[in-house]
């Protein structure tokens, strides 16, 4: 089978296309001749619809005819590709990759559960961009053993990308690099993305977020393929992914076929064990001039550079940008190897017996809704500090009112609530079923109570928006049996003046056990044994929160008052007025347990 290097220019009108479907902080390529309007002195910025490794070359290696298949006696293998398999040697990746793309999904379906990330995507890529990490020449924790490299973007057929990096990630101060198993450059890496922060990523929990390191670059890569709320189930928004890392039809198919061949079936081999690509950079003899190395025909050798370097390419001219691929050839002139078994399309696994399976059809595209309905239970109420027990639920539909699958609908917390999805997010993407329905994950409730409105919305269609309406109330309050004076002192004062700081503390108990946040109402009342009513004279209260001249305004009923984790409340300072005699102050909690204490002021003194 042939396998060469293709080089990667951009075609400008089909890559604004795909740019309107991705973030605009993605770096992009830009052909060789746009590159000679750039600027030569000073850093630059990175084109804005340049792919994620900046137009760098990738492998064009196709899968076998022979797709892997279960040992004899057997279960065949499952659709994800866990399945024990036997078969051709590139169906196995070595062990730590694979776990780095295996991790990566798991993580990305947790956070977003609509864009459906397969890791044999990241597979298919990971294979296309650096053979896995050559072969899975990777330490325990899954960092390269040496830098992988693209060539040089000085804009001689590739993009023009000045150095952003210092040589941080790439070693190069004059220009950047496509680098690591997944070919992030380093402006893609360290700017732009969801928080503004890049769209490198922390996979193995290290603290570092290194594209040289497997763990990270597939993370990364996973979360920049799902951008845009795209359903990696959904082919266009498959396709609109792959293309975002390179704006290559031929790319496309290349990827797409090493995906559908890791779908029928994978196997574990050892790091450093994988099958390399059947041309290593520098096939042709090239040499790359960043670092000296050069390698044979055969593409055996390792280069004498800093790094495994995957910049050897063809000198611009002699390959077709997206020129087909032509099976059992290498599409620039070159003589490719054969695969006993003749020439297959890709994407096509032959079966053991010898006949290509049929090439299956794409995903009828999914009927456009015009609208969103609030469908399940509609009574969204739980109390503070719970989950509610009804999830959203919409349901998408068409002109016709029919259900409509494969939609991605957000659902969006509005900012005046603290209420949040897992993960502490405030948003959460998910894709309809065939009943044409989302189901949000489970709402957890904030200690903020009151209502809130939940926004759902179709991603990247026009449909109008849903509200749905949610409610938290108040945690129940905890019970009380007994409210106690923690000091036996005569409350006592001179009318006209205030009672001491602090004068009054209580703590609340039930059933002997400390209650801690328990909700008190403090009443000055009369003394009327029978209908006891808030008093009009005496001791007050002055209310924390007035301003200007209500700031000195009596307030007899004083409510907001908690105790505190040991039970405790101390009252704020009492006043009087110029009214002596022994007044009642009531104190009541939610469950109708009371404290009553006496206040005693004195008449003032007389003056001589």
């Amino acid at each position: 089978m042939a396998a060469t290097f293709r080089r990667r220019l951009r075609r400008g009108a089909a890559s604004t296309a795909v740019a309107a479907l991705v973030l605009a902080a993605l770096t992009a390529s830009q052909s060789p001749a746009g590159a000679k309007n750039t600027a030569a002195k000073g850093p630059e910025p990175t084109p804005a619809d340049t792919p994620i490794d900046g137009g760098a070359a990738y492998y064009t290696d196709l899968p076998p005819l022979n797709s892997p298949v279960p040992p004899r006696g057997s279960n065949a293998p499952r659709p994800d590709g866990d399945g024990i398999v036997t078969g051709p040697a590139q169906a196995g990746i070595p062990a730590t990759v694979l776990a780095a793309y295996k991790k990566a999904e798991s993580e990305i379906r947790a956070a977003d559960p609509g864009c459906r990330l397969p890791w044999q995507l990241l597979a298919g890529i990971g294979k296309v961009e650096s053979g896995q990490a050559r072969g899975g020449a990777v330490d325990a924790e899954g960092t390269t053993l040496q830098p992988i490299l693209g060539p040089q973007l000085n804009g001689h057929g590739f993009a023009r990308i000045t150095d952003t990096d210092g040589g941080r990630y790439d070693g190069d101060r004059t220009h950047d690099r496509a680098v690591g198993p997944m070919q992030f450059i380093p402006s893609t890496w360290s700017q732009g993305g969801p928080a503004g922060t890049g769209w490198g990523a922390d996979g193995n929990g290290d603290g570092k977020k290194d594209p040289n390191n497997v763990f990270d670059a597939a993370l990364a890569a996973g979360t920049y393929l799902c951008a845009g709320g795209r359903n990696l189930s959904v082919q266009q928004d498959l396709d609109s992914a792959v293309l975002g890392y390179n704006h290559s039809e031929e790319y496309l198919r290349t990827v797409l076929s090493w995906f559908a061949f890791y779908r029928t079936g994978s196997y574990e081999v050892p790091d450093g064990k994988g099958v390399l690509p059947a041309h290593r950079p520098g096939a042709n003899g090239t040499r790359d001039h960043a670092n000296g190395s050069t390698e044979g025909r055969t593409g055996h050798g390792h280069g004498r550079g800093t790094g495994d370097t995957a910049g050897n390419r063809p000198h611009p001219g002699r390959t077709k940008p997206n020129g087909p691929a032509k099976p059992g050839g290498s599409g620039d002139g070159h003589t490719g190897s054969h695969t006993p078994g003749g020439d297959h399309t890709p994407g096509t696994p032959e079966t053991p017996g010898g006949k290509p399976t049929p090439t299956p059809k794409p995903p009828t595209k999914p009927t456009t809704p015009t609208s969103l309905q609030q469908a399940g239970d509609q009574d969204l109420t739980t109390t503070a500090g719970t989950d509610f027990t009804t999830k959203p639920q919409v349901r998408a539909v068409d002109a016709a009112g029919k259900p409509v699958a494969g939609v991605p609908v957000r659902f969006i917390l509005p900012g005046t609530t603290d209420a949040r999805f897992p993960g502490d997010a405030t948003t959460a993407i998910v894709t309809t079923g065939k009943d044409g329905l989302a189901t949000a994950p489970t709402l957890h409730a904030g200690d903020k109570i009151g209502d809130f409105t939940l926004r759902a919305t179709v991603v990247g269609r026009t449909a109008p928006a849903v509200d749905i309406k949610a409610t938290v109330t108040a945690k129940p309050a905890p019970k009380v049996d007994l409210l106690t004076r923690t000091s036996d002192k005569e409350l006592t004062a001179t009318a006209g003046h205030a009672f001491a700081e602090d004068a009054v503390e209580i703590k609340a108990t039930y059933q002997g056990k400390i209650a801690a946040g328990v909700p008190i109402t403090a009443t000055m009342i009369t003394d009327d044994p029978d209908h006891p009513v808030q008093n009009d004279k005496g001791p007050y209260f002055k209310d924390p929160q007035a301003t200007g001249d209500n700031k000195d305004k009596p307030l007899r009923t004083l409510t907001g008052l908690t105790t505190d984790a040991d039970g405790l409340l101390k009252l704020p300072k009492i006043y009087t007025d110029t009214h002596p005699g022994t007044f009642l102050l009531r104190l009541t909690t939610p469950n109708g347990t009371t404290l009553t204490l006496k206040l005693k002021i004195a008449a003032p003194a007389k003056t001589a």
